[in-house]
């Protein structure tokens, strides 16, 4: 899937991206690590991939909402 950088926090590694609908979904330094990434700006394209949490709210449509959804990854976008 891919994401848009929005903050990134360089002392804990951590932000958010914003999923192409404008959701805001958290990333945590795990993530960030398993990238292999040494810096993140905002504004930059990423891939990410996510895991299902089991909090999803009660009718979800089946969009790409961040709801019900962690990052585990963070790379950068290459075409």
């Amino acid at each position: 899937m891919q994401a848009t950088a929005y903050t990134y926090d360089p002392e804990s590694r951590s932000g958010q991206v914003l999923l192409d609908d404008g959701t805001p979904v958290p990333f945590d330094a795990a993530a960030f690590d398993a990238g292999g990434l040494r810096l993140l700006r905002p504004g930059q394209r990423v891939r990410i991939e996510t895991e299902e949490t089991g909090a999803e709210s009660g009718s979800d449509a089946g969009g790409d909402s961040g709801a019900g959804r962690r990052i585990t990854l963070v790379t950068l976008h290459t075409f």
